[in-house]
């Protein structure tokens, strides 16, 4: 099975080809990454702003949006929209598809960066829409093999995330507290933590050195996608447990689903190591311990839940992504390198993490916590915008 960032030999890496549009529609995540990494630089400003009085309203809001539909939904549509069709064998996205879906991704963003909230949610229900129907048409019409069952999660996000903002444009979720917080869970964590697991159990074994996570036999298929539709109807059930009250029981079951099928999908023997790989160990038992510990203390979940947002979501895509520029531009080898630069700015997705979430039990930290993670997770940001410039314009040869 192809996959866009499979490569097992070294290539010399070389610039774009002729007729570069329909080079980036054939690899969104170029444009997807980079803008939506950008954007997330920005929805963090809006704090050390806001406690400046540089802004004239509360940026909860609209940071919540920033970061979860401009930055976490263009890794998903990034990554989405290159490996689907390749993973299919399908035809690859179109210019016009690319032009129409960065477009809403990018009037999505203003929008809210605007206060515009209803008009960002629509371009992101569009936005997603658009993916999950391009998808469709190539799977169901034109594929000539099927894509790993662990896909069934990844489309469980998008769904999740759809039904999440859709709920957010009905009156009723204004007027419905349990249906309100619903709708922030399916978009919230819904649109993020079943690609995460799906993808995840098919990526993470290649990013430690292995063979990517596809079954090699129709018994290995039908087991893997039984689990993943398992996975899947156990993580959207937990977001109703808790929008309806049994908080301690929802939660219980995405900590005990994310472990357990990560460790049922995945062998954890390290066969190459590298900084990076020892970034997504981090990132995975941070963003875990974000699940663990939220109910524990309820009230200020929404803190300590940044422990799932940053360290886990975050730096799971930073890393991620990561394997894809490097897998793309020709050089796959540098992702396994040991390098005190990666581990800094592993270290600064720590501290980002761990800085947002102590106000949950020192709440004479809020601004100052608020302030300092939101500069450590913007230069991160910056400093990996940084570090990829060049395989964000590079490609492999023979990609």
């Amino acid at each position: 099975m192809s996959f866009p960032a499979c490569k097992h030999r070294k290539h010399q890496a070389k610039g774009p080809r002729k007729g570069g549009l329909a080079w980036l529609a054939a690899e969104p995540y170029r444009l997807f990454f980079a803008s939506g990494t950008a954007w997330g630089v920005a929805g963090v400003a809006l704090w050390p702003l806001f406690y400046a009085q540089q802004l004239t309203y509360f940026p909860n809001l609209v940071h919540a949006r920033l970061m979860i539909e401009a930055f976490g939904g263009a890794f998903v549509v990034g990554f989405l929209g290159t490996a689907a069709p390749r993973m299919a064998t399908a035809p690859k996205l179109t210019p016009a598809e690319l032009l129409w879906l960065f477009g809403l991704h990018q009037a999505g963003a203003i929008l809210h960066l605007r206060q515009q909230l209803a008009w960002g949610d629509a371009c992101f229900v569009a936005l997603l829409g658009s993916l999950l129907l391009c998808l469709v048409v190539r799977v169901a019409g034109f594929r000539k093999e099927a894509p790993p069952p662990q896909m069934l999660l990844a489309l469980t996000g998008l769904i999740c995330g759809l039904a999440g903002t859709i709920l957010h444009l009905t009156a009723a979720s204004l007027h419905d507290p349990q249906l309100y917080r619903l709708s922030n869970l399916l978009l919230y964590q819904g649109l993020l933590l079943p690609p995460v697991l799906g993808i995840g159990s098919f990526v993470f074994p290649r990013m430690l050195g292995g063979d990517f996570g596809d079954p090699k036999t129709a018994a290995q298929t039908r087991v893997k996608r039984l689990r993943a539709l398992t996975a899947a109807l156990l993580l959207v059930g937990s977001f109703f447990l808790e929008a309806y009250g049994q908080i301690a029981a929802g939660y219980a079951v995405r900590a005990i689903v994310a472990a357990g099928y990560l460790l049922l999908e995945v062998d954890w023997k390290t066969r190459r190591g590298g900084s990076l790989t020892t970034g997504l160990f981090w990132s995975l038992a941070i963003g875990w311990l974000g699940i663990v510990l939220a109910p524990f203390h309820y009230v200020q979940h929404v803190a300590i839940e940044h422990l799932l947002y940053i360290g886990g979501f975050g730096m799971l895509m930073l890393v991620v992504g990561s394997r894809v520029l490097f897998g793309h531009s020709g050089n796959l080898e540098g992702f396994f390198a040991k390098s005190w630069w990666v581990r800094f700015l592993v270290l600064l997705g720590v501290l980002a993490a761990t800085t947002r979430a102590t106000p949950a039990w020192v709440p004479s930290t809020t601004v100052s916590h608020h302030i300092y993670a939101a500069w450590t997770w913007g230069i991160l940001g910056l400093l990996w915008l940084l570090w990829h410039r060049r395989r964000f314009v590079r490609r492999d040869e023979e990609d």
